[in-house]
């Protein structure tokens, strides 16, 4: 990722967040407990925000987005340590987390099912995933778009997918949904799921 994209992306996201994202955000995170991973933790958006979990630790493989991430790191209330991996290849013994939160970052991941196998492995049985994603809409003519979108997109904005069909990948891959929420109709979505083991 660009160190020019990592420095302005909070800017270009201010609107967003501080219109709607940052309640999402905050409310999604109210469900988090135990040690926590975070996935793609980007500029540290989330850190202020977690509250009552014992410490978090956050993967993120763009350097220039760990350096912007830093003083938020410094102002969060639990413990954060910020590692240098992607969500391919996690550095972490099976079962070993109580939640794993991700709030938009798989629709840069390149290998969307072999991250969520690493998230079920270093997931404890029973535990928790919550998600933010945007996703492919439903909607035919908005979800062509979309599609047609994409490679310009990705150029623009370091790799995003526009149209990733993402809660369908994790029901694929065994997860149990616990609850889903739209919004801005269904270009985004927020989701409680459940590390089921069977």
């Amino acid at each position: 990722m660009s160190s020019k994209f990592a420095k302005w992306y909070d800017f270009f996201m201010s609107p967003l967040e501080q219109r709607k994202f940052k309640r999402v955000r905050r409310a999604l995170l109210k469900g988090a407990s135990g040690s926590v991973l975070e996935l793609g933790s980007g500029t540290g958006v989330n850190f202020p925000l977690y509250n009552n979990v014992d410490r978090v630790i956050a993967i993120e493989p763009s350097q220039p987005m760990i350096d912007q991430s830093l003083t938020k790191q410094k102002s969060a209330v639990v413990p954060i340590e910020i590692i240098n991996a992607n969500a391919e290849n996690l550095p972490f013994e099976d079962h070993t987390f109580d939640t794993i939160v991700a709030t938009l970052v798989f629709c840069t991941i390149p290998n969307v099912e072999k991250a969520i196998k690493e998230l079920k492995r270093v997931c404890k049985p029973d535990g928790k995933i919550l998600l933010f994603e945007h996703v492919k809409m439903e909607n035919a003519t908005l979800s062509k778009m979309q599609t047609k979108l994409t490679p310009f997109w990705k150029k623009v904005c370091d790799g995003c997918c526009l149209d990733r069909e993402t809660l369908k990948a994790f029901i694929n891959q065994g997860l149990e949904i616990e609850r889903v929420e739209q919004i801005y109709k269904d270009l985004f979505i927020v989701a409680e799921l459940r590390n089921r083991q069977r």
